[in-house]
């Protein structure tokens, strides 16, 4: 199984953003380094929830917002390494849709949000052949911004 290392401060924005754009989903990317050993998550970059018939229970971002994720990263001297998005008052575990729209090597967190929501924050990979998400193992670290 994969691992994802990501720092605390970077969670809880991931939990804010998610907060405040409740009840609808929250997006973002993810930027960071991918190794051997880990991926590790040291920026973020929020962006818009573009579905707009179900931005509740869905979640789209478009063409411009993948090029603006690379350029973000680029910048850092990083990488795209996946994405994040909220399920308001569902559990934080892939859905159909989201197999349907994600693509295999990203990291795709998914945090649960709302009122008497547990508080969960899980990663994904999709599979190679598109059938499955595997679930990543998240090590939450100390330690301030690059």
């Amino acid at each position: 199984m994969s691992t994802l290392r990501i720092r605390a401060e970077l969670v809880e924005q991931i939990h804010r953003h998610a907060a405040e754009t409740y009840p609808q989903e929250c997006c973002g990317a993810l930027l960071g380094r991918d190794d051997t050993e880990a991926r590790e998550v040291l920026a973020l970059l929020p962006l818009p929830n573009r579905q707009q018939d179900s931005p509740r229970n869905r979640f789209v971002v478009s063409a411009e917002d993948v090029r603006a994720a690379e350029r973000a990263a680029q910048q850092q001297w990083l990488e795209l390494v996946g994405w994040y998005h909220s399920h308001p008052d569902h559990p934080a575990q892939p859905s159909a849709f989201d197999r349907e729209h994600a693509w295999p090597w990203y990291s795709y967190v998914i945090v649960s949000a709302g009122t008497g929501a547990k508080p969960e924050f899980t990663c994904w990979r999709l599979a190679d052949d598109r059938s499955h998400f595997k679930q990543e193992n998240v090590r939450t670290t100390a330690g301030a911004q690059p």
